[in-house]
């Protein structure tokens, strides 16, 4: 049985207890909230024995996860891998590989087994790219059984969640063209369905398959994060009709794969104003029936090519204080190139921050611990103190080495005349 089926059953097993330590919550509260849908656990029960299961959704701790892989224009396998441990080591929870650039099949397998940090990709960019590359046909040639025998071959090397972008429909590419967008669609998954779908005249084969499909992920036990093919690319194409009625869908689909025992996440936008990111929290938490929402960002300005981990941000700390469950970061390379290493580094970061603000927001238990040992250990200029509560103890470490400190103890702001410093002379006397 699946995760979800056990829970139903009012089994608690080894896998949910072992989310619950790890969460600080009673094993029961992870069941109810499997059994409810508003809980998931992500890890592939048949072929990744090595993952950590991760569990996401209401009342958990903001999950963080890293996109990484290939492209065609950059295919070194020893930097992505580098990417997955300086995203782990950063504190990502999970891990994309989106590969799409030499060989995937040896990357997506070598980032698998480089870590036990959970493992998501999109099995679609399989299939297209082995259309082109290996088959020599162009994408939209790609089968239905060329889409599914790449969720197949991702499931059996160990990928924890897949993306898969099922409420892209006829009907709501037409909703778009009727409303008109600037930057029509920016997600690859959705551009590669509709280009698809409108050269061959059908429609979606995830969509018209979801059986098929709930089958085969059901046989691993993944999670199906069902992706935002229509995600907003800009700020001025949000919260349009295109976005909501493929959330209409995705939250018709959350219900049959709840009724197949199939585990689900909601995937969201995008490109988002500050005023609107609360509403899109709770539509999606409305029409999806409270399932865990995975948001890109959202970012909110499209202007700030170079600092998009900060612009995700500010939109990520929103949108879990409203209720996203997990927050796909950004980094600084985002609409200008692949990062690189550092560039992951400084993107996980980022995210992590906002997941942690998220958390003492909606008081996640436990989340405010580490702000009060930070808050004692400043108090005392303890500065190893301060190192072991940061995000990042090794930027902090580095700015704290850089700077020539006298015996005063204090950071080169104030110097001697450290408020903490004369505060503790001033309650002596």
């Amino acid at each position: 049985m699946t995760q979800l089926e056990y829970a139903r059953k009012g089994i608690i097993t080894e896998k949910m207890k072992t989310a619950a330590a790890a969460e600080g919550v009673d094993a029961e509260f992870i069941r109810a909230g499997i059994a409810k849908g508003t809980v998931i656990i992500c890890h592939n029960d048949k072929t990744h024995q090595h993952g950590v299961p991760l569990p996401v959704g209401a009342g958990l701790r903001t999950k963080v996860n890293a996109n990484i892989g290939t492209s065609a224009d950059d295919t070194d396998i020893t930097k992505e891998l580098e990417k997955a441990r300086v995203a782990v080591k950063y504190g990502a929870d999970a891990i994309m590989d989106l590969s799409t650039g030499g060989p995937v099949d040896e990357i997506r397998r070598a980032i698998v087994a480089e870590t036990t940090a959970c493992i998501g990709s999109v099995p679609l960019y399989q299939a297209a790219t082995d259309t082109v590359r290996i088959h020599k046909k162009a994408m939209v040639e790609m089968t239905v059984d060329d889409i599914f025998k790449g969720i197949i071959k991702h499931a059996d090397d160990g990928v924890d969640f897949i993306t898969v972008h099922c409420g892209v429909t006829r009907s709501t590419v037409e909703r778009m063209k009727n409303e008109g967008r600037i930057m029509d669609v920016v997600s690859r998954g959705g551009a590669f369905t509709i280009e698809w779908m409108l050269h061959n005249n059908r429609e979606n084969p995830l969509f018209e398959n979801f059986d098929r499909l709930l089958e085969i992920v059901k046989e691993y036990d993944i999670t199906l994060s069902l992706g935002d093919g229509f995600r907003p690319g800009c700020l001025a194409d949000a919260t349009d009709r295109a976005q909501i009625h493929e959330l209409i869908i995705l939250g018709e689909l959350t219900q049959r794969a709840w009724d197949a025992g199939v585990q689900v996440m909601i995937e969201g936008p995008g490109h988002v104003p500050l005023n609107q990111i609360q509403t899109n929290i709770q539509l999606q938490k409305r029409l999806c029936h409270g399932a865990p929402f995975y948001v890109l960002g959202p970012l909110v300005t499209d202007i700030a090519p170079g600092y998009d981990h900060i612009t995700c941000a500010i939109g990520g700390a929103i949108a879990g204080a409203a209720g996203a469950d997990f927050l796909c970061y950004v980094t600084p390379s985002e609409h200008l190139a692949l990062p690189e290493i550092e560039d992951v580094r400084v993107g996980v970061v980022a995210s992590r921050i906002a997941a942690h603000a998220a958390d003492v927001a909606k008081g996640v238990p436990g989340a405010m611990d580490k702000d009060i040992a930070m808050a004692r250990a400043r108090k005392k200029l303890d500065w190893d103190g301060q190192f072991a509560q940061a995000l990042d103890p090794d930027r902090a470490r580095e700015y704290r080495a850089n700077s020539p400190v006298s015996d005063h103890g204090a950071c080169t702001m104030c110097g001697a005349f450290c408020a903490y410093k004369v505060m503790d002379e001033a309650l002596k006397k």
